[in-house]
C-alpha cells in the first residue's frame, strides 16, 4: 500500500531527497526486556512507514550512521560522563551519580556505541540540511531529549538533539529553534542552550508538578543574555486535543516568527497520547498528525524547509507509537498519509505473530479536533487557558511581542 497523497500537495517539495534515519544497528539503543524504552518502538515505526510505501520513492533517502565520535559528542557532554559510558559499556561499571545504572537508565553492553549512534543519526542529517542536501531529515530514533552534559536521565544516554543543534551553530547556522512536543519536559536541551541567544527551545508539556522530569515552568524563560529564548507550556494533565492545539497556536508560532530561525528542529515525542502509560495528557494520533503538519508548515514558512525532525518519547508501542511517527515521515517525506488510510495488513499479521494481538487497524483514532484560536478570547476558568497565559506573560515581552494581542 503506499501514502495517498503526493509531492504537489504539500509546499516545498524538493529536488534532494528527503533523508530517514534507518539501519537495524539502530535498534542497539535498548534498555532490555520490561524497559519502556524498548527499541521495538523503532522496529514497528519503519516496518510500518515501509508497508505504507513511504520509504521507496526515489524522493527519499534512507541513511545509516555510524557512532559518534567521543569528539564530537565532547561538544556537549563532559568528557569524564563520555568516559563513564563507555565505562558502563565495556566493563559494566555503573555511576549512579552521572545516571548510570539507575532504574531509569540501566547498563547494557552496547550503551556507548548505540547511544553514540542516534548522535550521529541526528548530526549528519542536520548537517546534510544545512549544506542543501536535503530538505528534510527524520531520526524517530532520536530526541533523547533528557540526557544532561554530565549524566543520564529519563531513558536517555546522550543528547542528540543538543549535539544537532551544536554543530548546525559550528557551520555557521545564527539561529536555531528547537520545538519539543513530548509529554514531558524538554530539560536537557534546554538546559545546554539557557545562555545562548541563538538557540530558542520550546516545549509543549504535562506540567512538571505531575510528571519527570518536574521542570519546565513558565518563568523559566533563559539565562542572562539570553531572555526570551527558553520558551515552556505547562500543561494541566488530562489535557486533550481541543487543549493541546490550542495551546500550540497560541506559543508556538508567534514565537517562531518573532526569533526567525534559520532551521527548525523538532521533537515528536507520542507519549502525549491518551494511551500513553507514562504520561497523563489525552491527545489522539490525529491531533499529534496535525501538530507534525503545522511545523512542517512553518519550516518552509521561516527556513527554506530546513527541518529536522525526531522522535522521541512514546510508550504504547503498538498502538500509538508506529502510527503516530509514521504519520511524521509522511509529512516530512511530502506523502502525508490520509487518516483514513487502513494499517497494511502485513503489518498487522506481522504483530499479532509477534505479540500474540492485534493493533489498531486504521491510521487515525477517528479523532475530529477543532481547537478554538486564542484570538476567540481568554477563559479564565479554563486551565489550559491559564497555562497559556502564563507562558504568553512570561516570555512574549522579551521576544518585542504583546501577551494580550499577538
Amino acid at each position: 500500500m503506499t501514502a495517498t497523497a503526493t509531492d504537489a500537495a504539500t509546499p516545498g517539495a524538493a529536488a534532494a531527497p528527503v533523508r530517514v534515519v534507518w539501519s537495524t544497528e539502530m535498534l542497539g539503543y535498548d534498555f532490555g526486556v520490561g524497559h519502556p524504552m524498548t527499541s521495538d518502538r523503532i522496529d514497528l515505526t519503519i516496518a510500518l512507514a515501509a508497508g505504507l510505501g513511504l520509504l521507496d520513492e526515489p524522493g527519499v533517502e534512507v541513511v545509516d550512521a555510524q557512532p559518534a565520535s567521543d569528539a564530537l559528542l565532547a561538544t556537549v557532554h563532559d568528557p569524564a560522563y563520555v568516559a563513564a559510558v563507555h565505562a558502563a559499556a565495556e566493563r559494566g561499571v555503573a555511576d549512579p551519580d552521572r545516571g548510570l545504572g539507575t532504574r531509569d537508565d540501566p547498563l547494557f553492553p552496547q550503551m556507548h556505541e548505540a547511544a553514540a549512534r542516534v548522535v550521529a543519526g541526528s548530526v549528519d542529517a542536520a548537517l546534510a540540511i544545512w549544506a542543501g542536501q536535503a530538505p528534510h531529515a527524520v531520526n524517530v530514533g532520536g530526541g533523547l531529549h533528557h540526557a544532561m552534559p554530565g549524566a543520564a536521565s529519563g531513558f536517555c544516554v546522550y543528547n542528540d538533539a543538543a549535539v544537532a543543534i551544536r554543530a548546525l551553530l559550528a557551520a555557521g547556522v545564527s539561529r536555531v529553534a528547537y520545538v519539543d512536543i513530548d509529554a514531558h519536559h524538554g530539560d536537557g536541551v534546554q538546559a545546554v542552550f539557557w545562555d545562548d541567544p541563538r538557540v530558542m527551545t520550546v516545549s509543549l508539556h504535562e506540567t512538571g508538578a505531575a510528571l519527570f522530569p518536574g521542570t519546565g515552568h513558565p518563568r523559566e524563560t533563559g539565562g542572562p543574555g539570553a531572555d526570551g529564548t527558553a520558551v515552556n507550556v505547562a500543561l494541566p494533565s488530562r489535557t486533550g486535543d481541543a487543549g493541546w492545539l490550542r495551546a500550540f497556536d497560541a506559543v508556538v508560532p508567534a514565537v517562531l516568527r518573532a526569533f526567525e530561525p534559520q532551521v527548525l528542529v523538532t521533537q515528536h515525542g507520542c507519549d502525549t497520547h491518551r494511551m500513553d502509560p507514562l504520561a497523563s495528557l489525552r491527545v489522539s494520533v490525529d491531533a499529534q498528525r496535525l501538530a507534525a503538519e503545522r511545523l512542517h508548515v512553518l519550516a518552509h514558512e521561516l527556513c527554506d524547509g530546513r527541518w529536522l525532525a525526531l522522535g522521541g518519547g512514546g510508550y504504547a508501542v503498538l498502538d500509538v507509537v508506529p502510527r503516530a511517527w509514521a504519520h511524521l515521515i509522511g509529512i516530512a517525506t511530502h506523502r502525508p498519509v490520509a487518516p483514513a488510510t487502513p494499517v497494511p495488513d502485513a503489518w498487522l499479521d506481522a504483530v499479532r505473530q509477534r505479540y500474540g494481538r492485534t493493533a489498531v487497524p486504521v491510521m487515525t483514532d477517528g479523532a475530529v479536533v477543532e481547537a478554538r484560536p486564542w484570538s476567540a478570547g481568554y477563559d479564565p476558568a479554563d486551565d489550559v487557558d491559564r497555562a497559556v497565559r502564563a507562558t504568553r506573560a512570561a516570555v512574549f515581552p522579551s521576544l518585542g511581542l504583546d501577551p494580550e494581542l499577538d
